[in-house]
């Protein structure tokens, strides 16, 4: 069993907490997750207030464990849902897309658990600095919105720059990339890619299959020229949106961009949705339960960490 800072501080079992992915990461996956021993994590994204109550209610029915909420920080109407969120009395949030500087104090009150995604030092040290409880530093390697550093090289450089836990992100899909993200001084791990292949993630079973079939090439950045670069499966939109850059018409992609994701993760339109997948995506070779996901996950690492002294010779 692996134990750190991070399994103690969410009263977790695995140090494994699921992507807060928007359209795909709903109380069904987050329920299965913990009940696994992770942290799962419900996406909020743009979902109206009283769906995520009902979202939240949900995975309180299905698991006695912790769970958390992601919020996404640039949502018009953040601030109903973090009220929500604090009346629900969610015991952890993990936020992108912005400062969550705002609501710390409201968080702190009411006991919440705040792990903000990071992909640079220079924002780490001010989440810390604000009360943040552990930083997920997320690497380019993943699906949707990303930054510029790899998850290789951003992993080090946040344990160096701050104290609190550090969870690796991106490029993450087996126990494998478990035991290099401890190696390189993170107490954690957050995997989105691999869980959109749970049973019980909810989406359409044909992204299901794209994601199975992918290969390692199959991923590109799009976006570029709107500051909001994503990470996603090639595909017919993808290849309108390059061209867009290419032409640097950041509006234009705003507009085409408008609601493919939910057309890609609710309808499984293959041509016209935004299918916002990592680059291990071609390291998922099966449809599982989520729990069997964090159980290899967590054995994987273990034996890849008890291999590394036989490799140096110890």
């Amino acid at each position: 069993m692996i134990r750190t800072r991070l399994t103690t501080l969410l009263g977790i079992e695995h140090p494994i907490i699921q992507g807060g992915m928007a359209w795909t990461a709903t109380a069904e996956l987050a329920a299965a997750v913990s009940n696994a021993g992770g942290l799962g994590v419900i996406g909020a994204g743009h979902m109206p207030t009283d769906l995520l109550r009902e979202q939240i209610r949900n995975a309180k029915a299905a698991t006695d464990r912790p769970f958390g909420v992601n919020l996404m920080l640039l949502t018009p109407h953040i601030d109903e849902l973090v009220q929500m969120v604090l009346d629900e009395e969610v015991r952890v949030v993990t936020t992108g897309a912005g400062n969550p500087g705002k609501y710390m104090a409201d968080f702190m009150e009411h006991g919440i658990k705040v792990l903000p995604i990071a992909p640079s030092v220079a924002l780490a040290k001010r989440l810390e600095s604000i009360g943040a409880d552990a930083i997920i530093g997320e690497g380019m390697e993943a699906g949707g919105h990303i930054g510029e550093l790899t998850t290789m090289v951003l992993t080090p450089q946040l344990v160096d720059a701050v104290g609190v836990p550090v969870v690796a992100a991106g490029g993450i899909a087996d126990g494998r990339g478990v035991a290099a993200a401890f190696a390189l001084g993170a107490e954690g791990v957050q995997v989105g890619t691999r869980f959109m292949c749970a049973e019980e993630c909810t989406i359409h079973p044909d992204i299901k299959a794209r994601i199975v079939k992918a290969r390692d090439r199959d991923t590109v950045v799009t976006g570029y020229s709107t500051g909001h670069p994503v990470r996603v499966i090639k595909n017919k939109l993808s290849r309108m949106i390059e061209e867009l850059d290419r032409d640097n018409k950041p509006e234009e992609i705003e507009v085409l961009g408008t609601g493919r994701l939910a057309l890609a993760m609710r309808e499984g339109d293959l041509d016209m949705g935004s299918l916002m997948a990592g680059q291990a995506a071609a390291m998922v070779c099966a449809i599982e339960p989520a729990g069997a996901i964090v159980r290899a996950l967590v054995e994987e690492a273990e034996a890849a960490m008890r291999a590394l002294p036989s490799v140096c010779g110890g």
